[in-house]
Parts: structure tokens; C-alpha cells; sequence
């Protein structure tokens, strides 16, 4: 058999680089696409010697190089943490919107299947609970979220007009709450923020009261809820949700990070920002009997190889720091 040649945009991001080392493992080849405003060299480093990987450096936002062919296409190409997608809020909207159209018109001439790697934050700030994948959501257009949250929410729209006027094949997942190795210190998402203020000894940042909720799934089963959904049948095209429906208050997850860290510190609590959700919990109903899948790491298990991860990259950037302030001491020495 041929193996597919899969091209994963973002996929130096965290979810992207756990999806194309998946990929490499089941013998596929492998293209990864990514702008790396916020992907990271590292997350990939590893597979560069890979014979059935690719990298690409390219904005999705700007047109596609000419000539690829794919056999699966998995757009998971966008800044996904509040931070980094205000950043620059036009740039986010670009990248949902224009990305769709380029990688969608691709799917179109190779005949690709293709997967919208599509997000909760369509269901703005909910006012049922848990989410279904028939509720419309509850969006604030203009609000300073509205850039990922409708963004999304027209990519999908997309997927779907050209799924009806041009028969491609689509798949759109809405991803809830995602956490493991490979986020980054300073991404602005809860997991990681309660994580490594906790190993550095900072207080923990609690926005609100601390009693909005989320649910939390990790990395890896959220990779096999995405292959899983690529995989079936053609009728299959969701939205589905994919996600942890175990619900888990913001106070409530600050004391686990501080039991398993054992970190002694306080907790800051701050105003809660604009649109921010109270809730988030998604029903995975479709998602259990549609593609029998539902996660299976536990929050206890997922929360320590996190941690894990971030006191290993925590440690290593601090002995890199201090070799570097001795190599600067070492040269102003001998000059």
C-alpha cells in the first residue's frame, strides 16, 4: 500500500506537532505547514530527519504553494489562546477565513479529504450546558473574543458551502479545552498559567471568582478523537465535539496544580475579562456513538505528565540562562 500524504497546517503548534508524530508513527507521509507565529521549531525538531516528513514555513492567509498534492488535509492553522489571537486580531480572522478557502479550493482539485479543526469558543458564552453540537451559541460579535470565536465560526460556514456546491469532503471538530506537553510557558491558557506560575513559586492568577468551569482533555485523546473523525465514513461530517465532558471549576483546578507541584502559594484573583464563558462542558453523545470514541486519561494522570513536561523545560531554560550569563562573564573576563 501507498501511504497518504497528509499535510497538517500548524502543525509546529501543540496540537499540530502531537498530530504529526501520530501520523509519522502509523507510516504516513507527512507535510507540516506552519507560519511559526506561534508554532515552535522544537515542537518539531525531532521529525526533521524523519523520512516522511516535510516542513513548510507559510501563512495559510497568503496562497498556497503551487503543486502540492495531498490525499488528507487537517487545518489546525490558528493562534488558539485569548493572548496570542488579540494579538493580532485581523491576522486571526485572515488566517480562519482565508486559510479555509486556500486549503478547502486544495481539497477540491487533489480531492482531499479535509478536517476543520474548529473550537468551543463557537458556542461564545453559553446559556445551556452541557453544549451540544445543535446549539447556535451565544457569540458577541464585537467583542475583543470575536475574532477567534466568529472567525471559526465562518471557517466552518465555509467547510460547509463547499461541502454542498462542491461535493469535497469535509470533517469539522469542535475541540473544548486541551492540555499537555508541548504548550507553551506563555501562552495565556489556564493549565499552563496555573502550572508554571506554581513551579516558580508566583501566585496563581484566578480571573473572576474562580467558579466558571471548564473541561479539560488531554492531548492524546484529543489526537485520537481527530483520526477517528478523519476516518469515517464519508456522510460523517460533522460538527462534532470532541473534548472531556467532566466539568472542573478554575478554584478547583488551581488546589490540584498546587497539590501536585507542592507548591505553597497564594491565589490572585483578578476581574474576569470581557466575554469571558462561565461554563464550558460539551456533550459528547455524537461523538460516542458516531465514532466510538471518548477519553480515556484521567485529569489526575494528564495534570502530572504536564507537569512534568514543565518542570523539565522550566529547569533546562534556566541552566541555559545561567550558562549564558557565565559565557558573558567568561568573555568580558578574558577581554
Amino acid at each position: 500500500m501507498v501511504s497518504k500524504r497528509i499535510l497538517v497546517t500548524g502543525g509546529a503548534g501543540f496540537l499540530g506537532s502531537h498530530l504529526c508524530e501520530r501520523l509519522l508513527r502509523s507510516g504516513c507521509h507527512v507535510l507540516c505547514m506552519d507560519s511559526f507565529l506561534t508554532g515552535s521549531h522544537a515542537n518539531v525538531a525531532s521529525f526533521l530527519a524523519h523520512r516522511n516528513f516535510a516542513l513548510i514555513t507559510h501563512d495559510i492567509a497568503q496562497p498556497l504553494p503551487a503543486g502540492m498534492e495531498v490525499d488528507e488535509i487537517y487545518n489546525l492553522a490558528c493562534p488558539a489562546s485569548p493572548p496570542h489571537y488579540q494579538a493580532d486580531p485581523l491576522h486571526t480572522v485572515k488566517t480562519s477565513v482565508y486559510g479555509a478557502i486556500h486549503l478547502l479550493e486544495l481539497a477540491q482539485r487533489c480531492g482531499a479529504r479535509i478536517l476543520q479543526a474548529s473550537t468551543s469558543e463557537v458556542y461564545g458564552d453559553p446559556e445551556v450546558s452541557p453544549q451540544t453540537e445543535a446549539y447556535w451559541g451565544h457569540v458577541n460579535p464585537l467583542g475583543p473574543r470575536a475574532c477567534y470565536d466568529e472567525g471559526k465560526r465562518c471557517a466552518e460556514t465555509l467547510f460547509f458551502d463547499f461541502h454542498r456546491r462542491h461535493g469535497v469532503a469535509i470533517k469539522v471538530a469542535r475541540i473544548f479545552n486541551t492540555y499537555g506537553p508541548r504548550m507553551q510557558p506563555d501562552d495565556g491558557r489556564v493549565v499552563s498559567n496555573f502550572i508554571v506560575q506554581a513551579l516558580r513559586g508566583d501566585s496563581l492568577t484566578v480571573y473572576g471568582d474562580g467558579s466558571q468551569t471548564r473541561s479539560f482533555c488531554y492531548v492524546d485523546d484529543l489526537i485520537e478523537g481527530l483520526l477517528a473523525l478523519m476516518a469515517s465514513p464519508l456522510e460523517v461530517t460533522g460538527p462534532i465535539n470532541l473534548g472531556n465532558p467532566t466539568e472542573l471549576s478554575m478554584c478547583e483546578l488551581a488546589d490540584r496544580v498546587l497539590t501536585l507541584t507542592g507548591a505553597c502559594t497564594a491565589v490572585d484573583f483578578r476581574p474576569l475579562p470581557q466575554d469571558d464563558p462561565r461554563q464550558r462542558r460539551p456533550d459528547i453523545t455524537r461523538a460516542k456513538h458516531v465514532l466510538g470514541w471518548e477519553p480515556t486519561v484521567p485529569l489526575s494522570v494528564g495534570l502530572e505528565k504536564t507537569v512534568d513536561y514543565f518542570r523539565q523545560l522550566l529547569s533546562a531554560t534556566s541552566t541555559t540562562s545561567v550558562d549564558g550569563v557565565v559565557q558573558v562573564m567568561r568573555e568580558e573576563g578574558a577581554s
